[in-house]
């Protein structure tokens, strides 16, 4: 289940993709769009993850820092983030901790075959620490402008 708009964002520390821990609350104070995605070096995660890229001063301009999470490892991340020099950090959630804690882990089905995996979600977290929206399955290629609206 989703946590709700109104209500404390799940704390987490994990690996960044220089395999330093990354703690969410270490970003108290500020705005957080936290978003999770399938797979690192996917179209729609490489097209999110660029359109991210390319509108960081817009967002920084907000007072809203990008953070990424999915289940690869953070030399998957690291790779990631230098082939499209990524300019926020990418969380490992190898043990699918996070991705449990949000809700974001679901059954899926494609191709007429079921599987588990992350579900495209983004939670825009205010100074507070807590969940100010929830965007689900946003679009990849606009992803920044649905953060800022």
């Amino acid at each position: 289940m989703l946590p709700e708009t109104g209500t404390p964002a799940p704390d987490f520390t994990a690996p960044d993709q220089h395999g330093n821990p990354f703690t969410l609350s270490s970003l108290r104070g500020q705005r957080v769009a936290l978003y999770f995605y399938p797979k690192d070096d996917t179209p729609g995660c490489t097209a999110q993850a660029c359109n991210l890229r390319d509108n960081e001063s817009q967002l920084a301009a907000q007072g809203i820092k990008v953070v990424g999470v999915s289940t690869d490892d953070a030399a998957s991340h690291g790779k990631f983030a230098a082939k499209y020099d990524l300019n926020f950090p990418l969380v490992a959630d190898a043990d699918k901790a996070i991705v449990t804690a949000y809700g974001v882990w679901q059954e899926k089905k494609n191709y007429g075959k079921t599987y588990w995996g992350t579900v495209r979600t983004t939670f825009l977290i205010n100074a507070n620490g807590l969940i100010e929206k929830v965007i689900k399955r946003p679009d990849t290629k606009e992803h920044a402008a649905q953060v800022l609206k």
